[in-house]
């Protein structure tokens, strides 16, 4: 039987097919490696590492989801840090004081005609100039530390240039604490915490400066919008901190764990506190009301009297400006009882707190250090 012959016409057609096809392959091939090569490298440049003692390796750039906690000094910052960072993903650490100092001398420099103009002549245009303050934004942040999955930085007046923090960092997030100015005014003064501009004899005058330094706050915050920033009343979240530790972990997209609840055995053992930290000395215990109404008593009666008009910020806040004493609300049971235990063994929390902080509190006042952010020099 003869076998049919194959059309010549067809194998060629077919091996022409064969050809192209492995010709397309091999250059769509070498296109998609060159551009791995070079996405490869463009991504070394931008993304860099970090790794723990056991070689668990982090990553982290300017498109990590980074966590920012502001508000005005004696507001809770302090307790708020410590409590994220009783969760095993977190770590926050202490106050940088470099970060906040490098974006006020951008403000200062873009405040002055002058010395715009000479840095775009220089060639250092914004675009170079915010790539260079998010690198050293970021090597602050993530080296001052232990490495974390979740990076955080409490540096409470970085706030008041939010709006610029999350142009640099597009994927942060800000946790503002606020407080009754009241109490705000009164810790600053009597723990004699030095802030430029506050004037620690006259309470009229801390609490006109609180005013003033919340509303800007308040204000960066709701521009940066509720996606962006969460308010966190200190009084709420000392008298629930559970419910208000849920909202700030969802706010987070940080999955719940309870040891945010008990920060205080953390101490030391994951918690790293500063001894030039003036609140320190405070978060070393369990969650209690103790410093919610010390203030009651202590500020002049004519300073009572023009509260209103001293500090309209307390009424946008949510607080009661006539009230005195305040009613913030009743305490969880949990809170309630470890307040009696604080008070009931409370020479051996003083001895814990001296044992710790023994070189003592530097009150000298470093005012080009803690010098506001929003003041406005004449450069020149």
């Amino acid at each position: 039987m003869q076998l049919p012959r194959p059309m010549r016409g067809g194998l060629r057609k077919a091996a022409c097919f064969v050809i192209c096809a492995l010709t397309l392959y091999v250059v769509l091939q070498a296109i998609f490696s060159t551009a791995q090569d070079k996405s490869s490298r463009m991504i070394s440049t931008q993304d860099k590492y970090v790794a723990t003692r056991d070689n668990k390796v982090y990553e982290y750039n300017r498109q990590m989801p980074l966590i920012f906690i502001g508000g005005v000094p004696r507001s809770g910052t302090t307790l708020m840090r410590a409590m994220l960072d009783a969760h095993p993903d977190v770590r926050c650490g202490q106050e940088t004081r470099v970060i906040p100092r490098l974006l006020q001398l951008r403000f200062h420099w873009l405040k002055s005609e002058k010395e715009s103009m000479r840095l775009e002549q220089a060639g250092i245009t914004q675009e170079v100039l915010n790539s260079a303050i998010a690198a050293f934004t970021m090597e602050i942040i993530a080296k001052h530390g232990e490495p974390a999955p979740r990076l955080c930085n409490k540096d409470p007046l970085l706030i008041k240039m939010g709006s610029y923090v999350i142009d640099l960092f597009p994927n942060a997030k800000f946790i503002f604490m606020v407080r009754d100015g009241r109490a705000t005014a009164h810790s600053i003064i009597t723990r004699k915490v030095t802030i430029t501009g506050f004037d620690l004899s006259s309470y009229r005058q801390c609490l006109k400066k609180w005013n003033s330094a919340v509303e800007a706050m308040n204000n960066q915050c709701r521009e940066m919008g509720k996606t962006k920033c969460l308010r966190v009343p200190y009084e709420q979240l000392v008298l629930h901190p559970k419910e208000w530790m849920e909202k700030v972990l969802k706010f987070l997209d940080i999955p719940w764990n309870d040891s945010v609840l008990h920060h205080e055995d953390f101490i030391n053992n994951g918690i790293s506190l500063s001894k030039v930290e003036r609140s320190s000395d405070q978060v070393i215990k369990p969650v209690n009301l103790e410093a919610l109404t010390k203030w009651v008593g202590n500020i002049p009666e004519d300073v009572i009297r023009d509260m209103a008009e001293i500090a309209p910020m307390l009424s946008v806040l949510g607080y009661d400006p006539y009230a005195n004493p305040p009613n913030y609300g009743k305490p969880d049971d949990q809170v309630a009882q470890k307040t009696k235990d604080i008070q009931k063994n409370k020479t051996i929390w003083d001895r814990k707190a001296k044992e710790m902080f023994s070189l003592g509190w530097d009150n000298g006042a470093d005012r080009e250090t803690d010098k506001d952010p929003s003041d406005n020099p004449n450069l020149t």
